[in-house]
């Protein structure tokens, strides 16, 4: 099997191409990524069962040539933090808008099966108190630039199939966790301040509530739905993990032999939303997948100890994140 995965460099990318390596013997991955702060040819793993090429998803030229040669093409590459497409929305809707097309494309006219990675943000947020959960059928209501471009970019998928009979699946998944995020993220953001000597951050109050799931976890359930999911069918990822900002820095500094109040709290993102909540019944049910990481706790204590361990890996990214955050306030 020739699989390209667009974003292969990136967290959640890497993380499949290490997957696929690992459980699919026979499995050849192509990586196209861009290259850019986000995605890392370290984060890659060694093996002559791997090829990176550097480029773009909305260059249809290269895109076309590795589209061709593909049994299925994973569509990672986007551009995915909030605060940065409050900065800036155009990447975000050149990548995640133009680069999807692009690829849409090319799948149609090579007729190649095609998965598409999206996000729960795209649903809006629910409401701290409301006993409901995000199903396939929640209507949209992105917030950001970053989930407006992604919920146009699950809807050019869903036309696409519709109008051209592409083979394509989208799935919606919940916060990741684990090896190789970026920084700038929460998670490995407030790991590396305490391993830094810096106070971590928390937005506000801390009562925003995101649904956790590990990244072995999200990809096992992408190569589920690749294998036995229904053309056209949307399907959402998620392992039960709800847990609040202020709740899991606690947890993070607790992990780290530091007092659980050590943080300070920094002015809100604009438009943040409170909660989010997958209901994946109709992947476990119809697919049979079950997460394997249920305890949050023992997730997060081994991906602390992946950053511990891994220094040279972050170090180099951390002062630009931080720069970041501290022309916004945050």
């Amino acid at each position: 099997m020739k699989v390209l995965v667009t974003g292969g460099a990136g967290f959640i990318g890497s993380n499949f191409v290490r997957l696929t390596l690992d459980e699919r013997p026979d499995a050849e991955v192509t990586v196209l990524d861009a290259l850019t702060y986000a995605g890392s040819a370290a984060s890659l793993p060694a093996s002559d069962r791997v090829r990176l090429v550097e480029g773009n998803i909305a260059d249809a030229e290269v895109v076309d040539d590795l589209v061709r040669e593909a049994d299925v093409v994973v569509h990672f590459a986007a551009e995915s933090h909030n605060d940065n497409s409050l900065d800036n929305p155009w990447p975000f809707v050149q990548t995640n808008l133009v680069g999807t097309f692009t690829l849409l494309e090319s799948v149609r006219r090579h007729g190649t099966r095609f998965h598409h990675i999206s996000t729960d943000e795209v649903y809006g947020d629910l409401e701290l108190d409301d006993p409901a959960k995000f199903t396939p059928d929640t209507p949209y209501n992105p917030s950001s630039p970053y989930s407006a471009t992604k919920a146009g970019s699950d809807l050019l998928v869903r036309a696409w199939v519709r109008s051209f009979g592409v083979e394509a699946t989208i799935s919606n998944c919940s916060n990741n966790y684990g090896p190789l995020q970026h920084v700038e993220k929460f998670i490995p953001r407030q790991i590396t301040n305490v391993l830094g000597g810096v106070r971590p951050k928390l937005y506000g109050a801390g009562l925003n509530v995101r649904d956790w799931i590990h990244v072995d976890d999200h990809n096992s359930a992408v190569w589920t739905i690749i294998d036995t999911g229904k053309i056209g069918e949307t399907y959402l990822i998620g392992a039960d993990g709800e847990l609040d900002n202020k709740t899991v820095i606690e947890m993070i500094l607790a992990g780290m032999g530091e007092p659980a109040d050590a943080y300070d709290h920094v002015s809100d993102r604009p438009g943040h939303d409170m909660r989010y909540a997958i209901d994946a019944s109709k992947l476990r049910t119809e697919l049979g997948w079950e997460p394997r990481f249920r305890d949050f706790a023992a997730g997060l204590a081994d991906t602390i100890a992946w950053y511990r361990a891994n220094e040279p890996w972050w170090r180099a990214q951390k002062a630009a994140a931080e720069a970041k955050y501290a022309k916004l306030g945050r």
